[in-house]
């Protein structure tokens, strides 16, 4: 194995690794006692970039090539909807909003690293794939290592780990022009150039690009840019140093609420009595003086997240070697979305129920009347104006109810340094240690972003600072480019909370390694401390009260102590055949809201770590046409904590209200079998194929508490605030917006029929698709019976073609290439929020117009595909397009 500049941690790793899956190793005897056979089994530096035949684990690898040619204005991760157990969708339908989980796992347990490096977010582990579009640009290769994977570090890889791998400094002299256009006025350009190595052993690499336009769903504009550049340095061969610099600011607007399969069917203008698979609710418009018409979006992100990283290589001797990596990486951004008493429609100045909220100014094609909602802040159709009284001053103001818009904003400032130290005992025997340390502290506070013609804000319950009154606004627009800013807005502009997370991680890790004749095997084990401390700016020390103790504005550092320790075997029988199996189990660290949950300064009276444990075994074939695998995984996981955002209840005086649930003591068990296959049929004919088929399942209930927005605790029924969720055997679904299938299947085809022209189709099946739990429906235990609704199974078919055109200087060519996803353009939900079953006749009483059966009979007439219209559920894009030219020189 070689690795091009031997650089471990950014950007040089690059396809010398693991893209050679299928096409080299199939004629690697690995019947002798070469001493290259450690160098090859060895996971180099922190990357840890799986070897086959030589790792036992489950790997998957996506070729830049592929990328390139496939991606189109899809989201990167959808190219993985082809690996078994892995499901990929764009969740709204916003530009970056993509969600993907994999082996029923989602993206906060699945471990995500750029070059060895974690990414994902250290308070609640998600990850924004909206902040790391510039990754399709520069990505050299993309490696999935399904279960606990290869990685040393102490990081929560419980569903997978994805690695992507970035094109090095030091590549060959050239550059590349791109241009790609596709629907809803798609338009992305790029321009890439590499300098090379000179005779000093310095390198350099830059990549620039913007894209913009609009997605599938209505009002989903958007702007992103993304740069990159490297630079490489290697004085001698003792020593290598390479820096990278890589950010993707963008905004863009959203669809954040899954609207009910009623509304997509009531706001179709075909009015055909089919959903219009486009439609999003959170956007309207507005009359400018002009008297035109101007679109206006509640709900929208941006965000800009510079990375930088400096890596030294020092090649101590031929059997030692130091691989360090310093880096930082500063966000800067937030999300939209509204605030105010007609918003919530929860209660007035007399604390009374409100009957009017923000739904009540829709227009009839379901958007959002804009008009009416200035009218409103501007008093003319407002009730009676009330006084409220600064607590502070005693000062008396008059205000009205309304509506604003807000941007809650998410920003951190992270530095961290990875350090692996190896060792080659002999030909056999290989050992590795080092550490992984991060310091991490996040801003979370709200500003107002849209005043929608009123003058002023101010809550009711005085949360922010003097002077209350707030008219300071925020447009989500304005990108931040700067990497060292501080916060963006003073005490006194911040509404609604404001509150930050100081997150000291530090952690040591170590493997051992062994490889002789057909055999290797490791041994890898880790711990790792995790200290988290709130900071609540609206807290007064020793006077404010939560949970009946006294609070102050700082916590002080919760210490949580969590380890690992995993290993694994792979035994070439021949040079055919192959076995492996690996086992692991972690005491992971609850996210940062178990610690403090309810948004209080309180810790978690019954705070422990959340237990997995996994096993797996794999065998691989590998000929000179034909290569396969077939993997059998089990994994539990106990004492898991989970917090459900953006739920609605309905409590026991009918009457509905938004808020959030928290789940303790969750049990999970994800079994399965995945199989995975090529077959080179000719020169001109390749076939692409998988399976998987898993059983992911509750084990036990567990215990739910529900709180409204501003973190009341809610009696859903009787008179307790929490209460046990009947989930014992019930199939895993989603958490948020989404949905877990437990079958997935795909077969692919390519045909190259002359030199340089590809053309390429893939037929996909999603099927055992379940809905998120919530707590409203799994706090009866006759829900227990019924389960997770599942939705329809869908088959996706896609097709592309990519040409290249050589010029008679042989670095120089042009590449054509087109995309068409979801071909038949297929109606299907992709994802689902809500459980609301298909009602029997019993569920209907008599009167005097109709019979239980007439009504139960006209009720099933409203059903879609069997589901009742009532359910959230997110639809999948129709047929897309895209479709790219490239000039290479």
């Amino acid at each position: 194995m070689k690795l091009i500049n031997k650089s471990i941690l950014t950007v040089a790793i690059t396809l010398s690794t693991a893209s050679v899956y299928y096409a080299q190793e199939t004629k690697d005897t690995v019947s002798t006692t070469r001493s290259k056979d450690i160098e090859e089994v060895i996971l180099r530096g922190v990357t840890d970039i799986a070897k086959d035949r030589k790792t036992p684990v489950a790997v998957s690898t996506i070729k830049a090539a592929q990328i390139l040619e496939r991606q189109g204005n899809q989201e990167l991760v959808e190219l993985l909807n082809t690996t078994p157990s892995v499901y990929a969708t764009k969740g709204g339908g916003g530009f970056g909003d993509s969600q993907i989980t994999m082996r029923g796992f989602e993206s906060r347990n699945i471990a995500v690293m750029v070059n060895g490096m974690p990414v994902n977010d250290m308070e609640g582990g998600t990850v924004y794939f909206s902040n790391w579009t510039g990754l399709s640009d520069v990505t050299s290769t993309l490696q999935v290592q399904r279960g606990l994977g290869s990685s040393k570090l102490a990081i929560a890889s419980v569903g997978g780990t994805m690695n992507f791998l970035t094109k090095s400094a030091d590549m060959k002299k050239g550059g590349v022009i791109r241009l790609g256009v596709g629907n809803d006025d798609y338009f992305k350009t790029s321009f890439a150039y590499n300098t090379g190595k000179s005779n000093d052993g310095w390198s350099s690499s830059i990549l620039m690009s913007r894209q913009a336009g609009g997605t599938y769903i209505q009002n989903t504009d958007y702007e992103s840019y993304a740069y990159y550049f490297a630079l490489g340095w290697e004085p001698n061969k003792k020593h290598n140093f390479q820096f990278t610099l890589t950010s993707a600011p963008q905004w863009h607007d959203q669809r954040t609420f899954s609207p009910t399969i009623g509304d997509y069917i009531k706001y179709n203008p075909d009015h055909d009595n089919t959903p219009d698979r486009t439609y999003n609710s959170d956007w309207g418009y507005y009359t400018n003086s002009e008297g035109k018409s101007v679109s206006l979006a509640n709900r929208s992100n941006y965000y800009a997240k510079p990375v930088m990283m400096l890596n030294w290589d020092f090649n101590i001797s031929e059997k030692s070697k130091l691989s360090t990596v310093l880096y930082m990486s500063n966000g800067r951004g937030g999300g939209t979305g509204d605030l105010g008493s007609y918003w919530t429609g929860k209660f007035n100045s007399s604390g009374n129920p409100t009957t009017t909220n923000i739904n009540s100014y829709r227009r009839a094609d379901g958007t959002y009347n804009y008009d009416q909602i200035f009218a409103l802040n501007n008093g003319l159709n407002a009730g009676t104006p009330y006084q409220v009284t600064d607590p502070v001053t005693g000062k008396k103001s008059t205000v009205r109810d309304g509506i604003v818009r807000r941007a809650s904003i998410n920003s951190h400032n992270w530095y961290g340094i990875l350090a692996n130290f190896q060792h080659k005992i002999n030909d056999n025997w290989n050992i590795s240690i080092g550490t992984d340390d991060r310091y991490y502290y996040g801003y979370h506070y709200q500003v107002v972003s849209d005043l929608y013609n009123a003058n002023s804000y101010q809550e009711i319950a005085n949360k922010n600072v003097v002077p209350y009154n707030v008219s300071k606004t925020y447009d989500y627009k304005q990108l931040s480019w700067n990497p060292f800013g501080g916060k963006t807005a003073p005490l006194n502009e911040q509404i609604g909370y404001s509150n930050d997370g100081e997150v000291i991680w530090y952690s040591g890790f170590g493997q051992v390694e062994y490889s002789k004749n057909n055999l290797s095997a490791f041994l890898q084990g880790s711990v790792s401390n995790q200290g988290y401390q709130r900071i609540d700016n609206f807290v007064q020390d020793g006077v404010t009260k939560q949970q009946g103790q006294t609070v102050n504005t700082k916590t002080g550092f919760k210490n949580l102590f969590g380890y690992n320790i995993k290993g694994g075997a792979n035994y070439n029988i021949n040079e055919n055949h192959n076995v492996f199996a690996n086992i692991g189990y972690y005491s992971k660290q609850p996210f940062f809201n178990s610690v403090y949950p309810s948004n209080f300064q309180v810790v978690n009276p019954t705070l422990t770590n959340e237990k997995i444990f996994s096993a797996e075994i794999g065998y691989g074939f590998r000929s000179s046409n034909f290569s396969a695998n077939v993997n059998v995984y089990r994994t539990s996981w106990g004492d898991r904590w989970l917090r459900r955002t953006n739920q609605t209840f309905t409590l026991p005086d009918n009457t509905t209200t938004t808020g959030y649930a928290e789940i303790s003591g969750i049990t999970e068990i994800h079994q399965g079998v995945e199989f995975d296959a090529t077959y080179k049929v000719t020169n001109f004919l390749e076939l692409q194929g998988m399976f998987s088929w898993g059983d992911y399942y509750y084990k036990g209930n567990a215990t739910g508490a529900a709180f409204d927005d501003n973190n009341n605790p809610l009696t859903l029924s009787g008179s307790s605030t929490s209460t046990t969720l009947y989930l014992d055997k019930v199939k895993v679904g989603g958490t948020s917006n989404n949905s877990i299938p437990q079958m997935t299947a795909s077969l692919g085809a390519t045909v190259k029929p002359v030199k340089d022209l590809s053309i390429f189709g893939t037929w996909r099946y999603v099927g055992k698709l379940y809905s998120s739990i919530d707590i409203a429906t799994f706090s009866n235990e006759a829900a227990q019976e019924k389960g997770v609704m599942k939705l329809p199974d869908f088959n996706l078919f896609d097709l592309g073609i990519s040409y290249k055109i050589r010029l008679k200087d042989a670095a120089q060519y042009f590449t054509v290439g087109a995309n068409v996803y979801n071909l038949f353009d297929t109606t299907y939900i992709s994802d689902a929020s809500t459980n609301n079953f298909t009602k029997g006749v019993g569920d209907f009483k008599n009167n005097a117009n109709a019979t239980a059966q007439q009504q139960y009979d006209a009720y099933l007439s409203t059903l879609y595909k069997g589901i009742d219209p009532s359910n959230r559920v997110l639809f999948g894009f129709g047929r897309t397009w895209a479709a790219t030219l490239s000039f290479n020189f």
